[in-house]
């Protein structure tokens, strides 16, 4: 949906680098780390079909783009602590694909920023965080 994936790799963000990324703090719940890393792959496909997922995320490029890229000396610049809009983003989504306890996988995942995520801006980092997360959670509630 809004060629979401497309968009995501013309940023540098590919699906395999968002699994990589997901796996550095999987926590093994019953399912072995491979067949972990190809559900996940399968999963965050599906997620970014899903119209609301793939809103929220184009939505983040748009901000990280016209916010963020295009005005590089800003007061945004550095990510400041009263930018809550990236995090905002990030939690919805996590919660769009995983419920309420997808929050909580957010936050780990924005705090340690694995992979790829340390190397995206403020919007992207958060929103593909919260894409990870919502899939993860979803990962360990159905395996566990």
């Amino acid at each position: 949906m809004f060629e979401i994936e497309s968009r995501l790799q013309a940023k540098g963000v590919r699906r395999e680098a968002i699994v990589s990324a997901a796996m550095e703090l999987y926590v093994s719940h019953g399912m072995e780390t491979e067949d972990a890393a190809v559900w996940l792959h399968e999963k965050i496909g599906r997620a970014m079909q899903d119209p609301n997922v793939s809103s929220l995320l184009l939505g983040a490029i748009l901000l990280e783009d016209e916010l963020y890229w295009k005005r590089k000396d800003s007061e945004i610049a550095e990510d400041p602590v009263f930018l809550l809009s990236d995090e905002i983003i990030g939690m919805a989504i996590a919660e769009v694909i995983g419920g309420t306890y997808a929050r909580f996988e957010f936050t780990r995942y924005d705090q340690k920023k694995p992979g790829i995520l340390k190397e995206l801006g403020p919007f992207l980092d958060d929103a593909v965080a919260g894409l990870i997360a919502g899939c993860t959670s979803r990962l360990y509630s159905e395996s566990g």
